[in-house]
């Protein structure tokens, strides 16, 4: 075989090429590669390998090299991938990720429960996460377990002390087992390096975009730019830095958090000095002048003495600052419309233009902004697949397995896009919205299986509540068993309810986050093995965390020209306009992720990354990002909680412009500043344009009068109260025939309790007396209690409230000297004069020795007073009145004698009147007289007319618009409907 020729000439250090920032890397990496590439055969193409950082820098090199004509292209390959260089060694494969998550978490879980204050039990996966995370950063950075006991912790706590003790102990269980995926790269790169090392290769292989942030890929760059063909291009080198400060990023504990601090040691591993790293092409940054106020900007905090020196030496600030804007938005709202507008013009100026941030709230703010245009982002992101169509109902499905059925999560998963999607997606939305009204009518609030098929059969729909009934779960068992049964069992459950009456499992697999969804799920049932035992309720929580992990990348029609990045493809710049979102503290750069095993010393002393690396690379992408030719930054002032602080990139540089009056830093500022809130201009026009409608003017107290033949002819006698104090809400209820509706999942609220104690009570009287009438009514009590409230807590209060009033009524009824008439039997009295038909249901009517009646009413609240009967609350009065009149079939004509509410709430009272004749004909009279007012064509239903008290509130309040009048208001009568002529048209 021929010799390769060469692409590189020899030269006595190790190769290291370089590009500045704000420059668009993979085009000018192939270019580079080209030019170097053009006196050599064709042949020669296609022995270079090229190891790029990731899969969008693969893709645009690829399309850059593409570009320039058909020609035969290099290998492309990632560079975490080694076994794609010829002499890689083939290792076994390493430990699923989710098998070894799975391991850890069952040790976590017998250290939380041997030392409960550790953390909650909420966090158990979060630390089994953590620790996996530690384990796998220990073989990426080549760092042995006997690295931790040399660690010093005798000046720390004891926390960390017991964290080591614990990591020796998992330490047994997982290293008899195969590495996990980065220690065989790990040791996969330095088989390679040793082979390499013996025979180097003669083909050219090229790392280009990696800054070495990780021991493995460090080593690998290290070994590749030492070989005779081998060279390392690094992505945003600041050529700008002087020596003195490169020299002064040795020291990890203080330069971390720097940009370059990756470059300094790599150069230091290699033995080169910065002068030795050269340009990939010459070429020079888009902005030269932005690049060195930024170099200045970012020097370590030790040195930023240098502004004073270096700063007065800046010229051309204003050249350098014309093309960037800032924008201080006053909310992430108004930024995010800002950004949108800044992405709109862009689009009809012709111009690429990229959001960078890590801020994924905001990303899709701005996507949902872009939207009102039309305009569909490139994002590159994708979504968490627990955020997914998918990703949704299997949660939803899990926690029904966790949680006694509701009413509202029952009807969640049946409104689900995903339930009963193999068909008949319109009868099954039809029967669920009939199940809802069903719901919501009974205050059903735990539905089970007998109550869905006897709705279904009266409902007509037996085979859907029959299907139903049988795909839900029966009352879930908390107990803890087998990871494989409980994915068994949600399988089961998801795919039963994704194929409805049908057979398949629906859409549920469908699509590209169905796809992905089935992928995750099969990956979990095949690990589920190592998981141990788990309660549904931990199942649940390691789902949603399980999940959140995987992301979706679906298929949109998306404009080319407007991307959304991370942080990470900044290096892969190809934009005119960049907008670099997001820039606060805690936001971009993140705040480093707590480490409940070591701190910062002790990974220091281990050889482990320090948190600052994070904001290391962070800082590097913000200054890859800031060398573009057209720079939007943005942040926002205030979040939803309270004033925020700016980025510390952001701060150094208006600080710095601000700081050089003399070379028009501070005026270039206040231009940056001005553009920005030109944007911020656009933006609040929105809304602005909104405010200008014309205000709805308040409404007046209204008093509707709806045509005669319109108004109710017949009312129960619980409504006559509400007739004098709230007129409208009879008109509501009645006339427009508007009744709340109930809430989806039922409470123990007042109306419940009264209920339950009408129950109690009517059960109790009906029965044969025992001999300890306590323990009989009490007995009792706890009976309707367990069968009719289903909460624990509602159950014990209110069986102690019954307990403290069971007295107080035992009292009343044993010493009543009749016996029971009748008890919730429902009558009606006519009065045809007036055309109207009152009705009644009393609580129980009591018959005495000398042939008069006793009308009694339970009360759960206060009962009214004698005033308030008289005036307002007419119920017993009317029912009396009713009773004389023979209104009630099973009690025929009586004389009344007396009428009693009977409360028993927290505070037992009895409120009693004696019945006259007088009294009864008084009632009656104003009655009739009040039937006949509002059978009047001009006397309207007036709102929140007499109520008991300002404070009180209505079901109808929203719609007589109250708040916009006040009580003080006059009635304003206003005819509504057709005309008295018309009504019968």
């Amino acid at each position: 075989m021929s010799a390769t020729p060469a692409l590189f000439p020899a030269i006595d250090h190790a190769r290291v090429y370089a590009l500045p920032p704000g420059v668009d890397f993979p085009h000018l990496l192939a270019q580079g590669l080209l030019d170097r590439l053009a006196p050599l055969p064709p042949q020669a193409r296609a022995r270079v390998t090229v190891l790029v950082n990731s899969g969008r820098m693969q893709r645009r090199l690829r399309a850059s090299l593409a570009s320039h004509g058909p020609a035969v292209l290099p290998r492309i390959r990632l560079v975490t991938d080694p076994l794609t260089l010829v002499g890689a060694a083939g290792l076994p494969p390493p430990v699923p990720p989710l098998r070894r998550r799975l391991e850890l978490a069952q040790l976590v879980d017998r250290l939380l429960v041997a030392d409960p204050d550790l953390a909650p039990r909420s966090a158990l996966y979060d630390l089994s996460d953590s620790l996996a995370r530690l384990f796998s950063e220990m073989q990426a950075e080549g760092v042995e377990f006997d690295a931790l006991d040399r660690l010093d912790v005798s000046g720390h706590s004891g926390h960390w002390q017991r964290a080591l003790n614990f990591i020796r102990l998992v330490q047994t269980v997982i290293t008899p087992d195969t590495p996990d995926a980065e220690g065989r790269l790990r040791a996969q790169t330095m088989a390679l390096i040793a082979r390499w090392q013996i025979t180097p290769p003669t083909d050219p292989v090229l790392i280009a975009g990696s800054t070495g942030s990780r021991g493995t890929t460090a080593l690998l760059m290290q070994a590749v730019a030492r070989l005779p063909q081998g060279a390392v291009i690094l992505p945003g080198f600041d050529f700008d830095m002087p020596p003195v400060v490169w020299d002064g990023l040795g020291d990890s504990l203080s330069s971390e958090d720097h940009p370059q601090f990756r470059f300094q040691r790599l150069m230091a591993q290699l033995d080169l000095t910065p002068a030795q790293v050269q340009p990939w092409v010459p070429c020079a940054a888009p902005v030269p002048a932005r690049n060195r106020l930024v170099s200045l900007a970012l020097r370590p905090a030790p040195v930023t003495d240098q502004w004073m020196t270096e700063g007065r030496a800046l010229r051309d600030l204003d050249a350098a600052m014309a093309d960037m804007a800032l924008i201080e938005a006053p909310s992430p709202r108004m930024e995010a419309q800002a950004i949108a507008a800044c992405l709109r013009v862009a689009v009809e100026q012709g111009k690429t233009a990229a959001l960078v941030t890590p801020d994924r709230n905001l990303t899709r703010m701005v996507t949902v902004a872009l939207d009102r245009w039309r305009i569909t982002p490139d994002d590159s992101a994708g979504r968490p697949l627990a955020l997914s169509a998918p990703g949704r109902f299997l949660r939803q499905c899990a926690a029904l397995m966790a949680r006694r059925l509701d009413g509202q999560a029952l009807l969640s998963l049946l409104k689900h896009p995903l339930c009963h999607s193999a068909g008949d997606r319109g009868p099954h939305l039809l029967n669920t919205r009939n199940l809802e009204l069903h719901l919501r009518r009974r205050a059903v609030a735990f539905p089970d299986g007998a109550f869905l098929r006897g709705w279904g059969a009266a409902a007509e729909c037996a085979d859907w509540a029959d299907w139903l009934a049988h795909v839900v779960p029966p009352l879930p068992d908390p107990t803890a068993r087998p990871l494989a049964d409980l994915v068994s069992e949600h399988l089961a459950l998801a795919e039963g309810l994704a194929r409805g009456l049908h057979v398949g499992t629906g859409e549920l697999w469908l699509q590209a986050a169905g796809k992905q969804a089935l992928v995750a799920m099969s990956e979990l049932a095949r690990e589920a093995g190592s998981g141990g035992a788990m309660t549904p309720a931990d199942y649940d929580a390691f789902l949603t965390a399980y999940l959140q992990q995987h992301e979706v990348r679906e298929a949109v029609n998306a404009d080319p020209r407007v991307m959304i990045w991370g942080t990470l493809e900044a290096r892969v710049q190809g934009a005119q306009l960049v907008i670099l979102a997001g820039l606060n503290e805690g936001v971009w750069p993140k705040a480093p992720d707590p480490d409940p095993w070591l701190n910062r010393r002790m990974r220091a002393d281990a050889g482990l990354l320090l948190p600052e690396r994070q904001i290391g690379l962070s800082a590097h992408d913000f200054q890859q990002a800031i060398g573009a030719t057209e720079v939007v930054l943005s942040r926002a002032i205030r979040d939803s909680e309270a004033k925020t602080v700016p980025s510390r990139w952001l701060n150094r540089l208006t600080n710095l412009l601000g700081g050089l009056p003399d070379q028009g830093g501070k005026q270039a500022l206040e231009d940056m500043r001005a553009r920005g809130q030109y944007w911020l201009g656009i933006a609040a026009s929105f809304d602005r344009d909104f405010r200008n409608i014309p205000p709805d003017p308040p409404a007046p107290r209204p008093a509707p009068a709806p045509p005669v033949a319109a108004r109710p002819r017949e009312l129960p006698v619980t409504a006559i109260s509400r007739l004098i104090r709230d007129p409208y809400e009879i008109y509501a209820k009645y006339v427009l025939r508007l009744r709340k509706l109930n809430p989806l999942h039922p409470t123990a609220d007042a109306l419940l309790r009264g209920t339950v104690l009408h129950k109690v009570l009517e059960t109790f009287t009906t029965a044969a007396p025992a001999a300890d009438p306590l323990a009989q009514l009490l007995h009792m009590a706890d009976e309707v209690l367990d069968r009719d409230v289903p909460w624990p807590a509602a159950r014990a209060l209110w069986r102690a409230r019954m307990g403290r009033a069971a007295r107080h009524f035992l009292d009343f009824h044993l010493s009543q000297p009749g016996a029971i008439l009748l008890q919730e039997s429902k009558g009606a009295m006519a009065l045809p004069q007036a055309g109207f038909t009152l009705t009644a249901k009393p609580d129980r009517i009591d018959l005495w020795p000398d042939g008069r009646a006793h009308v009694i009413d339970y009360k759960t609240g206060t009962p009214p007073t004698q005033a308030q009967q008289v005036l307002f609350d007419k119920q017993l009065l009317l029912q009396a009145v009713m009773v004389e009149a023979g209104a009630f079939p099973d009690a025929g004509p009586l004389p009344v004698a007396r009428i009693t509410y009977l409360g028993l709430g927290a505070t037992p009272k009895r409120e009693e009147m004696d019945v006259t004749e007088a009294l009864n004909a008084t009632t009656l009279t104003e009655f009739e007289a009040l039937v006949r007012a509002y059978m009047a064509p001009d006397q309207g239903f007036a709102a929140r007319r007499m109520l008991f008290m300002e404070r009180e509130q209505s079901d109808y309040d929203h719609l007589s618009r109250y708040g916009e009048w006040s009580m003080q208001d006059t009635p304003l009568v206003l005819p509504v409907g057709r005309p008295e002529k018309d009504s019968l048209t």
